[in-house]
């Protein structure tokens, strides 16, 4: 694909933006839940790792080369693997309070299956050996 790289690199740029918006409202504690501000619970900092495995990946994007496309599959991987992780942390229900699932923990979601997907489809100029004489 001719924009992958692009589309990657991008999707990638999002993954970080959707770690500061909001994931989900709990109404009990009347706190709206972001990737950074989880005050009144225990799940700590979750966009935390979602932001530096999708960092890591756009410079990856960028870099033309075997080797870093190979790494980024491997890091998109891990990376949507943290994103299925926060999305069941924040969206199951716990004690009988099921919080209010945001748009931010849905984008996500589906902008790190984007970025795995374009890590894929890596654009790799092919040298031809066979030159016609």
């Amino acid at each position: 694909m001719k924009y992958s790289q692009l589309i990657g690199f991008i999707a990638a740029l999002a993954v970080i933006g959707t770690c500061f918006m909001p994931w989900a409202y709990i109404a009990s504690l009347q706190t709206e839940i972001t990737g950074f501000k989880t005050m009144g619970t225990n799940f700590g900092r979750p966009g935390l790792l979602n932001t530096v495995f999708a960092g890591i990946a756009a410079i990856l994007f960028l870099i033309p080369r075997i080797w870093s496309k190979r790494v980024n599959v491997i890091i998109g991987a891990i990376g949507l693997a943290w994103s299925i992780r926060n999305y069941l942390l924040v969206g199951t229900c716990a004690m009988g309070e099921c919080p209010e699932k945001r748009p931010g923990l849905h984008l996500l979601l589906f902008l790190s299956i984007g970025v795995l997907l374009m890590t894929f489809l890596p654009r790799i100029p092919v040298k031809n050996d066979n030159k016609p004489s």
